[in-house]
Formats: structure tokens, sequence, C-alpha cells
């Protein structure tokens, strides 16, 4: 009976600290990609499936937004759309303070450790060698470390021109979009951009995954 005792309630405190996790998340990687490449939706669609991820794992009840950014002539910058901070992984750990930390590469705590999706699992990364230098291309297992932003270093729109965006979260097929590396790590030594590391090749499914993601992309609480 004390066994069974003891076993009842480790299961509540587990099940009460996963709860507390839960409500304390403000930020994470999307689970999956859209499965459409590019077109989220527009920023509306991307901000429902942000909101409706987090509710699946038990945080619908904050604000969300994805980081994504738009071009032309009503442009949105994606840092002006993700709330004040501070924001925490599913694990309660610290991302960053505030905006400025959260642009500031050497300051913020975006790593493959701790830039979850809303479940508290990693997403697959660039893998490192004993060097300390990342793996080869042929021996790196499967990476999904790209992630849709449409956004400069500092969180801001790119000009109207060249197509960052998917046409602003809606082509699955024309265009290019910005991507960041939420693991923070390139194919070559040295800190990669978490928010803008490159373009895409294209903006279909296939070209994300062929570019090294998958179309996930971050989600942050706004209040």
């Amino acid at each position: 009976m004390e066994n069974k005792t003891k076993t009842i309630l480790a299961a509540a405190i587990f099940i009460a600290a996963s709860s507390a996790g839960a409500q304390e998340m403000s930020f994470f990687v999307t689970s999956a990609g859209s499965g459409q490449g590019g077109n989220l939706g527009g920023l509306a669609g991307a901000d429902a499936r942000c909101q409706a991820l987090a509710a699946v794992a038990g945080a619908g009840e904050k604000t969300w937004r994805a980081y994504l950014s738009t071009q032309g002539p009503d442009s949105v910058n994606a840092r002006d759309r993700i709330g004040d901070g501070p924001w925490y992984n599913a694990n309660g750990e610290m991302i960053a303070a505030d905006v400025e930390q959260l642009h500031q590469e050497e300051e913020n705590n975006i790593t493959f450790a701790t830039a979850l999706d809303e479940h508290g699992r990693p997403v697959p990364y660039v893998s490192i060698g004993p060097d300390g230098n990342p793996l080869p291309l042929a021996l790196q297992m499967t990476v999904e470390h790209d992630v849709l932003t449409g956004s400069q270093p500092d969180g801001t729109a790119f000009p109207a021109g060249e197509d960052r965006t998917c046409s602003n979260w809606t082509s699955s097929d024309e265009g290019s979009a910005m991507l960041g590396h939420h693991d923070r790590r390139g194919l070559q030594p040295g800190l990669s951009p978490w928010s803008a590391a490159h373009p895409s090749q294209g903006c279909s499914q296939q070209s994300l995954v062929a570019t090294g993601g998958a179309g996930r992309y971050y989600c942050f609480a706004i209040d």
C-alpha cells in the first residue's frame, strides 16, 4: 500500500511539474512545418498555428505570434510582433529577457539544447564532432535546423524587392524565404545566426527540405 501511495504521489508531482512548465512556456519552435512550404496562410495563418500548437501543449491561455516579417508597403517587423519578454522554453529555461537581448547574438540563449518544440522536444540539429567542428554533411543525421523568419538579423523586414518571405507567407512555389538556424550551427565552424542565416532554395516543401529544414518557425507568447 505504501509503495502504491508513493507511486501515485510521484505521478501527481510529475503532472504538476509538467503543467507548470507548460504554463510558463512562452517560446517554442513548431514541431513540424505546415506541409505547404512557405505558404503558411499569411501571418494570420502562422499565428493561428502557433496558438493551436500551444493549446495542445497546455499553453493555449497565452496569446501566441509567429516570428515572421513581411515585405512591401505594409511591411511588418518580426521583432514588433512578439511582445516584450522575457521568454522561456518548455523546460522553463530563459531564451531572452527582452527584445534587445533576443537580437544580440552573443547574449541570447537560443541553442540546439534550448530551442525546443512546444512539447519540449529537441529539433534535429547539426551534429558536432570530437574536435568541436560540425561533422561532414555525409555523416550528419536528419537536420531540420532551418527556421522560417523572413527577417534581417535585427528582426526587421527586408525592403521590397527580392523575395525573402515567400510572397508574405502565401507561396509554396515561387520566391524564397530568409532562414535562421535554431541550433546556431552551420556546416562551417563558428556561430550561425538564429534569425538570418541564409535564404531558402525556394518556397516549396521540397525546396525547404533540400535547404536543410522542414518549414518550421518560431512562436512567441506576447503576454
